[in-house]
């Protein structure tokens, strides 16, 4: 895993360059791996978008020499070192509020670098945690999303177009002292708190608040709805609830969030097939990777340190 002050100050200096050419050149220099994406978009340009992202010279300067304008991703997590809550600003959404809160609660203290983007929001980076996976997940009701494991992040200086105004990503804030990880899971139980798994009781019989999962899944946003709905039916069917009765605890829930019928029916399925013993799992691995949702883990500051000499 790279370094991840070492990351931090490659962003930072990337940030100042005149292109975006050569702002990808530089991050690859430094150890960070990049990807190109749409001009001035965040849809990856290669075949298999963060999977492909490359520190390699010689692959970076082809690939920003086929499409100058590029927009630069990073992927985070383990393979960069970086991990970074978005905190969107869209419509009636302000994920300030709960960066706020987030804040306050002391749980993004060890920010090192703060990035504002096109639309008014903003990313914050912090150190990966060296041996922990932590996964990407979204708080669409609360406007944050965690970009960890398994995500990208648009960096610095990519550009969009807003309301006809072409506008950068741009750092906005370093950080020298008190950079630290974040606790992803710590986190979102703070911004988007689950229901508690419900437990089996000695007895043999199930105690399942279907009402209150229904309640939890009824209020996730475009982008969650269908983990969320996923991640019930699991507890349900680990809780020995048959699949027709999930569909009725669940389904009126996940349709008022916006999920078609076949989607629940489809989505219902997946969480009992994921929940078999592995004998019983489908084929080419498909009930162990869905089965994975099943898991219940989940004034301004000045530059005085030497490891960010840029």
């Amino acid at each position: 895993m790279p370094d991840p002050f070492d990351v931090l100050a490659a962003l930072i200096r990337a940030d100042g360059s005149p292109s975006l050419a050569v702002a990808a050149r530089s991050l690859a220099s430094a150890g960070v791996p990049v990807f190109p994406c749409q001009v001035e978009g965040k849809r990856p340009l290669t075949r298999r978008g963060f999977l492909d992202a490359s520190s390699d010279a010689a692959q970076v300067a082809a690939w920003w020499s086929r499409t100058p304008n590029a927009n630069i991703g990073i992927p985070t997590g383990g393979a960069s070192g970086v991990v970074v809550v978005d905190v969107d600003v869209h419509g009636p959404t302000d994920g300030r509020v709960a960066w706020k809160r987030a804040a306050d609660a002391g749980l993004v203290s060890g920010a090192g670098l703060l990035v504002r983007t096109p639309t008014g929001g903003m990313h914050a980076y912090f150190p990966a945690t060296p041996g922990r996976e932590q996964r990407s997940w979204q708080a669409a009701a609360a406007g944050v999303d965690f970009r960890g494991d398994c995500g990208y992040i648009i960096a610095p200086p990519s550009q969009r177009t807003i309301d006809g105004r072409t506008k950068r990503y741009r750092v906005a804030d370093i950080a020298a002292l008190s950079v630290g990880p974040v606790d992803a899971a710590r986190l979102r139980d703070l911004l988007d708190p689950r229901p508690a798994a419900p437990a089996r009781p000695s007895g043999g019989e199930v105690a399942v608040d279907a009402e209150r999962l229904a309640a939890w899944v009824s209020g996730r946003g475009e982008g969650e709805r269908n983990r969320s709905l996923f991640w019930a039916a699991c507890r349900l069917a680990e809780n020995g609830t048959s699949p027709g009765d999930a569909l009725d605890a669940l389904g009126a829930a996940a349709q008022s969030a916006g999920l078609s019928d076949r989607e629940i029916a489809t989505t219902v399925r997946s969480a009992y097939r994921a929940t078999q013993p592995p004998s019983e799992a489908q084929p080419h691995g498909q009930a162990r990777d869905e089965g994975r949702w099943c898991s219940r883990s989940e004034g301004p500051p000045s530059v005085a340190s030497a490891r960010w000499a840029l």
